[in-house]
């Protein structure tokens, strides 16, 4: 039988691109702290000494109190509480202020009000209020999340077509079928950008908050090792939020092409 046209199978340039950056990354990684030492250990662990304190975090003696598994769970856990509270909050806020002139004149003034305000400098009043467990930890991180929700369902809403509302409403569709047919369907797209927006920053305040009075979680990896000075142990913990992050993105992705189906492929 003739193989005429199906060629071998090889993976997307882009995918062999990334491959060899990263393999790129990881020997002048390797050269510059086992092969010539031209970095101090203390500043720049070499690959053998992050992968020793891989493994010692990874067995049952752990690390901080907890094995690494136990740290990503836990870390897991508090994004995906305060991501969750940030969208069911902050999306429809969005969409209602996007949609009525009114509830913007009321509520945006607040928002404006308390948008410069750096979620990390609730942090003290976090801990005043619900104490050291992980209460306070998904305040902070709701606080960093609710903002590009908010925004990008606003913007979303403001940016579907009158020309597309005003044809449903010709047709007789009441405000309930044109918000649910026209106007959240054409504000979906960015919403979902600020869904990976909020996502993005719920990590980075996360790790902060954990820095403070944390038991368990990445953050506390970090912090306990830089109390250590252990090096080889802060690119571990960094390493993991990286790896929980990058996963958490891409399962929000599946869930954006899944609900934007009918958009054409890129």
């Amino acid at each position: 039988m003739s193989t005429r046209g199906f060629g071998p199978l090889r993976p997307p340039r882009s995918v062999l691109v990334g491959l060899a950056t990263v393999a790129g990354a990881l020997a002048l990684w390797w050269l510059a702290t086992s092969g010539l030492r031209l970095l101090n250990p203390l500043r720049l662990p070499a690959p053998h000494e992050v992968w020793a304190a891989l493994a010692q975090i990874s067995t049952g003696q752990g690390y901080g109190g907890a094995t690494l598994w136990q740290h990503a769970v836990q870390s897991l856990w508090l994004v995906a509480k305060g991501f969750a509270v940030a969208v069911l909050t902050g999306v429809p806020l969005g969409l209602l202020m996007g949609w009525s002139r009114r509830a913007e004149a009321l509520i945006n003034p607040i928002f404006l009000l308390l948008r410069p305000i750096p979620a990390l400098a609730w942090i003290p009043l976090a801990i005043v209020w619900f104490g050291l467990g992980d209460a306070g930890k998904v305040f902070v991180i709701w606080l960093t999340a609710f903002v590009p929700s908010v925004i990008n369902a606003f913007t979303g809403v403001r940016g579907v077509d009158p020309v597309l509302i005003a044809a449903a409403r010709t047709q007789g569709a009441s405000t309930p079928q044109v918000l649910r047919h026209v106007v959240i369907p054409g504000a979906m797209p960015l919403i979902f950008t600020g869904l990976r927006l909020s996502l993005q920053a719920s990590w980075t305040t996360l790790v902060a908050a954990e820095l403070v009075g944390a038991f368990f979680g990445l953050g506390r990896v970090l912090n306990v090792a830089g109390q250590d000075i252990f090096p080889g142990m802060i690119l571990v913990g960094m390493a993991a939020v990286a790896a929980c992050g990058a996963a958490t993105t891409w399962l929000l992705g599946r869930v954006e092409r899944r609900v934007l189906n009918w958009r054409p492929a890129v």
